[in-house]
């Protein structure tokens, strides 16, 4: 059986921490910056956790990541 391809837009996108979850970066951080504190912009920075049901979605996408 031949191995299943990962899905390449969903690996530049999102990566498995060491206990598994998958981690994504945060929305909203590419333009229109002027009118978002400066706060707001630092927060946008951090990763952060996947929620469970897109996980499994990417679970399909990214068998071996």
């Amino acid at each position: 059986m031949p191995k299943i391809r990962s899905n390449r837009a969903a690996a530049k996108r999102f990566k498995k921490t060491g206990t598994g979850k998958v981690v994504r970066a945060k929305a909203m951080k590419s333009h229109i910056l002027t009118k978002k504190s400066p706060k707001r912009k630092r927060a946008l920075r951090r990763d952060t956790v996947v929620s469970a049901v897109s996980a499994k979605a990417l679970q399909r996408m990214l068998p071996y990541i």
